[in-house]
């Protein structure tokens, strides 16, 4: 999977990277924390009334060219293309969130990376409180990255991630490893985009890590983690994603 305009030693730039490029754990590790950190989740475009695009040379060009960020299948897109480029084992899975007081369909993307034969869960584009790194895919596994904790359980056919947030373990989605194809998330793009139902057409958002923590932005609430201390302040919603995550949002 890539596209005509997508360049690796772009990429590198994008996300700061200058580490070693092979197909393994330790490469993979650290391009998932680079992007983590580098390149935002956002929902402008939804905002603005506009349906993210799918083809790959716009995502390419939005988030190496354009600086942006974007949701799931976008940021989670540019991943898949550079892991392809490296030489990784790789696939798009489906994913349900849980965070919704009612059970949803399974709108959200992650990628499953097979490596000497075990399964990783890679996912640079959840926000809130999602991966880090990459997460060995068995059952009643816990973990801890870079100070956040992360579960996954295997229930009825799909494995549970919880994230441990606030002294409680929070749903946050569950997957079965089940290849799925880009196209097939064109369906669940335009139900994020469009559905009133949706946290994106309901609120503007920004997410990024930081290397002791995150920064999430909905509306006019700036949220700054750090060390696991909360910081939380009232903002003018562009100012903020300017000065925090980097976005000169267009209309």
């Amino acid at each position: 999977m890539t596209a005509s305009n997508f360049s690796l030693t772009e990429y590198f730039d994008r996300i700061g990277y200058r580490g070693d490029i092979r197909p393994d754990l330790a490469t993979l590790t650290e391009l998932m924390s680079h992007q983590l950190q580098s390149v935002p989740f956002e929902n402008t475009e939804v905002q603005a009334g506009r349906i993210p695009s799918l083809v790959l040379e716009d995502i390419t060009t939005k988030i190496l060219t354009n600086s942006r960020g974007g949701y799931c299948y976008e940021v989670n897109g540019l991943f898949a293309m550079a892991l392809s480029e490296i030489g990784f084992e790789w696939y798009f899975a489906g994913a349900r969130p849980m965070f919704y007081p009612a059970r949803r369909p399974k709108t959200h993307m992650v990628v499953i990376v097979m490596i000497e034969g075990k399964n990783y869960l890679c996912d640079t584009g959840f926000g809130g409180y999602g991966l880090r790194e990459p997460l060995h895919v068995i059952d009643a596994i816990e973990a801890k990255q870079n100070g956040d904790r992360f579960r996954l359980d295997l229930s009825d056919g799909e494995y549970v991630l919880r994230s441990f947030v606030n002294g409680e373990w929070a749903l946050q989605y569950g997957f079965a490893l089940t290849p799925q194809e880009w196209i097939e998330f064109s369906l669940a793009n335009y139900f994020n985009a469009t559905s009133s139902d949706t946290i994106f057409t309901q609120k503007k958002l920004a997410v990024m890590q930081t290397p002791k923590g995150r920064k999430i932005l909905m509306d006019s609430t700036l949220k700054i983690i750090e060390n696991g201390l909360l910081t939380e302040m009232t903002v003018d919603y562009s100012s903020a994603a300017k000065e925090h995550f980097g976005l000169s949002l267009f209309n």
